[in-house]
Order: structure tokens, then sequence, then C-alpha cells
């Protein structure tokens, strides 16, 4: 059972998110501010975390920073409606999704759903599908989900990861966003949705270049994304 927990201070809301995700077959948990999140996450094991932006003592982006020190834990982040800043930063800071408020309990359920599959999908592959990649210094364990650079491990979110391993998979050929979307975020590519951008910037930070005007990961302008691979 996928154990879930909804960080809100709008205590009418989770009780709502509760018992509709509780008659989806979802374990639910809640908390009413940041503080009670994090303490609840730190004695408590949960699949996924539905974090709201606006909320007292310790307020959404407050509370992803401190869950991200220690925890890859995914997080849905709920943001007010229309408001595109909210949503970049969260995901600049690590979120693995973001849907608007007020939002329908449908969707939530198709992006928990879309979350939780691929992280427990690729935790669950058959010793004989492991593989690892290397490319420029650049490791990419597939049955670990562990990625390292110069032998030095980098601390990757789920989405982060599968961003990086199909671009890796393909690598030296294009990946259009669309392909990025369904398979990184389980869902089609929407207009104006910057979620890739901002998840392939935070990879780009922690990769960085292979060489100076020697970029990772190359954008090919309306189009998608290209690993690329140099020579030593």
């Amino acid at each position: 059972m996928i154990n879930i927990l909804i960080a809100d201070d709008d205590i009418e809301l989770c009780q709502l998110l509760n018992d509709y995700l509780s008659q989806e077959g979802f374990k639910v948990d809640c908390a009413n501010n940041g503080d009670a999140a994090i303490e609840k996450i730190s004695i408590n094991h949960y699949d996924l975390l539905i974090l709201d932006v606006m909320m007292p003592i310790k307020n959404g982006f407050e509370t992803l920073t401190e869950i991200r020190k220690s925890s890859l834990l995914p997080i849905i982040m709920l943001t007010a409606r229309g408001d595109k800043v909210d949503r970049i930063v969260g995901l600049e800071m690590g979120a693995d999704d973001y849907l608007a408020k007020p939002c329908d309990p449908r969707e939530l359920v198709a992006r928990i759903r879309a979350v939780t599959r691929r992280t427990q999908t690729n935790q669950k592959i058959a010793p004989l599908q492991r593989y690892e990649m290397n490319i420029n210094h650049v490791s990419l364990d597939n049955n670990n989900r562990q990625v390292t650079l110069n032998g030095q491990p980098v601390e990757l979110t789920s989405t982060e990861f599968d961003l990086l391993k199909v671009l890796m998979e393909n690598a030296g050929k294009l990946v259009t966003r669309d392909t990025i979307s369904q398979v990184c975020l389980g869902k089609k590519l929407q207009p104006f949705d910057r979620s890739i951008d901002m998840h392939l910037s935070n990879v780009r930070k922690k990769l960085g270049d292979f060489e100076k005007d020697k970029p990772r990961i190359k954008t090919v302008r309306g189009s998608g994304y290209q690993y690329l691979v140099w020579s030593n």
C-alpha cells in the first residue's frame, strides 16, 4: 500500500483529500504545518509527500529545503492557481511535480500514481536487468538508482534520475520534450509547462559541464535535449 503524507494547514481540505485518497486505496497521514511534516517524515516511512506552499510556522519552500537535506522522498507541491513563480521555485528546489489549487482529486491521484509507479518500479528491477552507464566520468547505476561524478555520489531526486537516465540511454541522440514528459513525469506535455526545463536545470547544476565550452546536455530549441559524448 502506498503511504502518503499530506502537509497543508487547510484542515478541511486535508480531511477531504484523506477521505478521497483512502477510498482509492492509499494510506494517508496529515500534518498541518511544515515542522510537523518534517517530524513525521523523520520517524515514519512515506512513499510520497503532498506539500502545500502556503503554510504557517514553516512554509512549503522552507519545508522542502529542510527535507531535501536528508531525503529524496518524492514530493508533489500544491501551488496557488496561476502562480507560475511558485511552481518554478518548487521545481528548482527539488520537487518532483506540482498541482494548482484547488485541484481535481482525480488528477491528483493520477499524479501520485505516476510518481510512485516510477519510483517503485525502478526499485524492483530484476538482477538480470542491472546495468551501469559511464559517459565522460558520469556513472549511472540503474539497479541501485545511483549516480556518481568522478567517483563521488550525486544526489538526484527520482524525477531528476529518470530524466538523466533517458538522456544517457540515448546519448548523442535528440530526446524530445514530449518523450521526456511521458517517461519522466508520466503525463503528456502541456503548453507552457516548464517542469522539464526546471528538472533539467537542476541536473545540469549538479553535474556541471564536462569541460569549458563542452556541456553535458545540449538544448535543441523547440524540440528537446541531447546528452553529448565528448572524447577524452
